[in-house]
């Protein structure tokens, strides 16, 4: 997927009510080009589709409130995560850097129902390194948009070998999706994790044995 995404931010716009607007923290601004109205009007005729009345008065404002709740947890739509790695560090180092246990939330594209997890994700750099937040921002921008893992995880592995031009790149993502525990199978206990390997961590059998047992190792 090209990454050409406007990072421009806007207020609500469009006439669309917001009754609790003081309720929604300051990350949950609308992007541009996020149609407020038009995913009000199909909420409500989703409402209606199930034999709901849309009128009544637990539902009267859940269109309006299921509209930014989109605009929230989609909002990577509208971001590039590349600006979060513009800003290097030169470091005559070339070992391991991994961080762990990166909480995330994303949604499924096939049920959009949400899903959550841990991504661990280590690097090998060739001359610069990139501060600890940067990753976790970039995490965050990829999860935001409907998703499916096995994409965001060589996603997440391709950007970081490109933008950092790393010696190697490993991510490894655990996570629960709630198309398979609260629907369909009903599975509450099963977990997913995927991986991609990219330069020495693919290449060097030692290299990705190292960077799997400082994730795994010690767990029962």
């Amino acid at each position: 997927m090209a990454m050409t995404y406007p990072v421009e931010r806007a207020s609500r716009n469009g006439g669309v009510t917001a009754p609790e607007d003081h309720e929604q923290s300051a990350g949950a601004e609308v992007p541009v080009g996020m149609d407020l109205e038009r995913i009000c009007r199909a909420v409500r005729e989703i409402l209606i589709a199930v034999g709901e009345d849309p009128d009544r008065e637990g539902l009267r404002e859940t269109p309006d409130r299921v509209a930014r709740m989109y605009a929230e947890v989609f909002r990577g739509l509208h971001q590039d995560p590349r600006v979060h790695l513009r800003k290097t560090f030169t470091q005559k180092y070339d070992e391991m850097v991994l961080i762990k246990d990166i909480h995330f939330e994303s949604f499924c594209e096939h049920h959009l129902l949400p899903f959550t997890g841990k991504a661990h994700v280590a690097y090998i750099p060739n001359g610069t390194v990139i501060g600890l937040s940067k990753i976790p921002r970039v995490i965050d921008v990829l999860t935001k948009r409907p998703q499916m893992q096995e994409r965001l995880t060589e996603e997440l592995a391709d950007l970081l070998m490109k933008e950092l031009d790393a010696q190697g790149v490993a991510v490894v993502m655990e996570a629960t999706h709630s198309c398979m525990t609260i629907r369909g199978v009903h599975k509450p206990d099963s977990s997913f994790v995927t991986s991609a390997m990219r330069g020495s961590f693919k290449e060097r059998l030692a290299t990705r044995s190292e960077v799997l047992s400082l994730i795994f190792g010690g767990r029962p």
